[in-house]
């Protein structure tokens, strides 16, 4: 079975359209002796511009193909004839992209909605035509002007997924099978590690059709932001949730310690990043099917003052409570909305301040 790459980062050359040239041409026509100048501009440039797709995941696409370039402007003609201007090139990326300039390490946007469009190399200007040059001393000028290039950048795109909340775990403690369980996601399950070994996103829909997403990364283990394992680099794909599930295998089933594997989770992820260990969080015990999980739990609670939920993704036991209790979490933390006069739009507080505008 042939597996999709997932590709999450990639840096991309994009060049704008040059401009077409502008025309020297004179009219020439039977019965008009003084026709004079007639050469048309050239046409803009194409533009590479940047689109959130819903419809997309990865940046697969641009990994294999990084060169991207806008069409040319077409040179102007005789007869005030005008070129035409060249093809925008339009680039889709997957939801959550950010696009980040290679040679300054700017900010240039964070493409989050469906829809939302970045200019990231614009074309270059027409020439103009000798129709312009003509003044009352200079009835038959010959000048023209050439058309601009197009502007050319090197970029390095970011891919962080846009999810509700994120399941975080040690490999084998149950993560793919609750996203199995609560959504159409069909990700890899298996009885070894590292069976997930890239993020994927999960849809809940309620049954008055309010959906949350969800997102499954990789199994994190100890010392993974030394690299260990498969690293905590996935971990970006959960900076956007508004909540963490931590997933725990409560029977020990691994031979692990259920209060080890919770305690150096949370030290991974705040080594990772601080404020995401600051996150809001929940804790699930996963495997409560089996017998070890009873007596597990009771040292579990003890040890780290949570409150589980007890819950087996494999027989379903305890998901219907984890979703609602799941769906309060994310609505009590949902950012507010405020308006913003400028645009007449509503806004969350947890959107990206402006940042700085592609030329």
């Amino acid at each position: 079975m042939k597996l999709h790459k997932f590709i999450d980062h990639v840096k991309i050359y994009v060049l704008g359209g040059d401009g077409g040239n502008g025309c020297t041409s004179f009219r020439r026509e039977k019965y008009v002796p003084l026709g004079g100048p007639d050469g048309g501009d050239g046409g803009i440039g194409g533009s590479v511009i940047l689109r959130a797709d819903a419809d997309s995941d990865s940046l697969l696409k641009l990994y294999y193909q990084p060169h991207q370039k806008a069409g040319p402007g077409i040179s102007g003609k005789g007869q005030q004839m005008y070129g035409h201007n060249g093809a925008d090139c339009l680039v889709p990326v997957p939801c959550g992209t950010e696009v980040w300039d290679f040679d300054t390490n700017v900010l240039l946007a964070d493409l989050l909605n469906p829809g939302d469009t970045l200019v990231v190399a614009k074309g270059g200007t027409g020439g103009l035509g000798n129709i312009h040059f003509s003044t009352s001393t200079n009835r038959a000028p010959r000048e023209h002007t050439d058309g601009k290039p197009g502007e050319a950048r090197t970029l390095r795109l970011e891919l962080k997924l846009a999810a509700d909340a994120g399941l975080v775990g040690y490999p084998n403690a149950g993560k793919s099978s609750l996203l199995t369980a609560i959504s159409h996601a069909h990700p890899r399950i298996a009885p070894y590690p590292f069976t997930t070994i890239n993020p994927i996103i999960g849809t809940v829909i309620f049954d008055d059709f309010t959906k949350i997403r969800v997102a499954d990364v990789p199994g994190i283990i100890e010392n993974a932001h030394l690299g260990i394992g498969l690293g905590v680099d996935f971990l970006r794909h959960v900076e956007r949730a508004g909540v963490l599930v931590h997933i725990v295998d409560m029977a020990g089933s691994e031979g692990r310690d259920p209060v080890d594997d919770f305690r150096k989770i949370r030290e991974e992820i705040k080594l990772y990043k601080a404020e995401l260990a600051e996150r809001p969080f929940m804790v699930v015990a996963n495997k409560m099917d089996l017998p070890e999980a009873a007596e597990h739990l009771k040292s579990f609670k003890r040890k780290t003052r949570t409150k589980p939920l007890k819950m087996s993704a494999m027989t379903r036991d305890g998901v219907p409570e984890f979703l609602a209790a799941l769906r309060a979490m994310i609505d009590q933390n949902r950012p507010a909305k405020t308006y913003h006069p400028q645009s007449g739009k509503s806004r969350s507080t947890s959107d990206n301040p402006p940042v700085a505008p592609a030329p």
